[in-house]
């Protein structure tokens, strides 16, 4: 009888992305700087069972049949299971939690072909790796750098964006660049036009200016800043460390 298992999937952030071309399939071409967080779900995996369930205090309304990474993690390595996902870290918010949760399954199965990974999705190969990177190709290239530890305010709104969605605008837009460290930023804002309330909420209420984590919606900001909380109650606040 096999043992169950409990195993971490940290959440990722993108610390600046570039946008540096698109292949003839579609897929975007990336260079990016990304951390692993302290910031974590943890699934517990049966081998005895076939389930996939969600609980913790982000466990609502994500999906659980074979769309979820989870499932497609198991038909990559030919397994079956039954899995919870304990859910801290939010969907939808650009923080690579379904990539996550996937690369633990792989790491389960004692799976390290990121090339293989990247089939999933495209941050499923750093969450693989994790610590800190340089990620390029489509996510499938993953470069080790030397460890930084910074701590990290997380802002997220009760808002979600669709990176295929995102990307589709940032194509539209004609690829445009930013000024800032994150591509996205632009197109993020048109497909989901409220973050830009956010973004100045957040920096008058901060005193500076956040960032946007990948393809939103979460904005970020060097250093704890426990105020927000107060500022901005209809948030949700998370200081964190990169891990």
């Amino acid at each position: 009888m096999s043992a169950v298992a409990v195993v971490v999937a940290p959440a990722k952030l993108t610390l600046s992305l570039r946008i540096t071309g698109r292949r003839s399939d579609g897929y975007h071409l990336i260079d990016a700087e990304m951390v692993t967080l302290d910031l974590a779900d943890t699934l517990t995996i049966d081998p005895e069972g076939v389930a996939l369930t969600a609980s913790g205090p982000f466990g609502g309304g994500m999906p659980l049949d074979g769309s979820n990474l989870v499932a497609k993690a198991l038909r990559l390595v030919e397994r079956r299971a039954a899995v919870n996902i304990e859910k801290r870290i939010p969907h939808g918010g650009g923080l690579g939690g379904g990539s996550a949760d996937a690369a633990a399954v792989l790491r389960w199965a004692g799976y390290a072909d990121l090339a293989g990974a990247s089939s999933i999705g495209a941050d499923v190969p750093f969450c693989l790796v994790g610590g800190r990177a340089r990620v390029t190709g489509i996510g499938e290239i993953v470069e080790p750098l030397r460890p930084v530890w910074m701590d990290v305010t997380l802002v997220i709104p009760p808002l979600a964006c669709s990176t295929p969605a995102v990307y589709r605008a940032w194509d539209e837009l004609g690829g445009p660049t930013d000024p800032g460290p994150n591509d996205l930023t632009a197109a993020a804002l048109v497909v989901e036009p409220r973050l830009v309330e956010w973004r100045d909420r957040i920096r008058d209420a901060a005193g500076a200016e956040p960032v946007l984590a990948g393809s939103g919606a979460t904005w970020f900001l060097d250093g704890h800043h426990p105020t927000l909380a107060a500022a901005l109650p209809d948030a949700t606040i998370i200081l964190t460390r990169t891990a």
